[in-house]
């Protein structure tokens, strides 16, 4: 990495963590505070760990090492997300387009079967200790 981009690419890693310092950062990668100045110093961020953290995140890589598009999934900042999934949305066939619902749906429903099972879960707990 250039070390003119290592400023840029430091903060939007504490943007991506929630950091407001380079402590809580730190933290947030799980490395110490003087790991973290030695990268400061040699103006370097090790490329596994933005690899790392931008799958974590569910974040573009460009964005967190370029700036480039918005860091949620590559789309555009703003409200031109919408019209972006709209886009992607209309591209594909008919039939692909088909598969998608499909799996948005089953997607839907192991989410409720999976909320279901906690519920039945803890009121079998309770009925078990109370």
């Amino acid at each position: 990495m250039s070390s003119e981009l290592f400023p840029s690419v430091l903060a939007r890693l504490k943007q991506l963590t929630g950091s407001s310092t380079d402590v809580q950062l730190a933290r947030s990668l799980g490395i110490s505070p003087q790991t973290l100045s030695s990268w400061k110093i040699r103006q370097s961020i090790p490329y596994s760990l933005c690899v790392e953290q931008a799958g974590k995140h569910g974040c573009s890589l460009d964005w967190l090492l370029l700036g480039e598009h918005h860091p949620i999934c590559g789309a555009p900042a703003g409200a031109d997300w919408e019209r972006d999934m709209l886009e992607r949305l209309r591209s594909p066939s008919a039939a692909d387009r088909q598969a998608t619902l499909l799996y948005i749906k089953d997607k839907q429903r192991l989410q409720e079967l999976e909320q279901r099972l906690v519920t039945f879960t803890g009121q079998l707990s309770q009925a078990m200790t109370g």
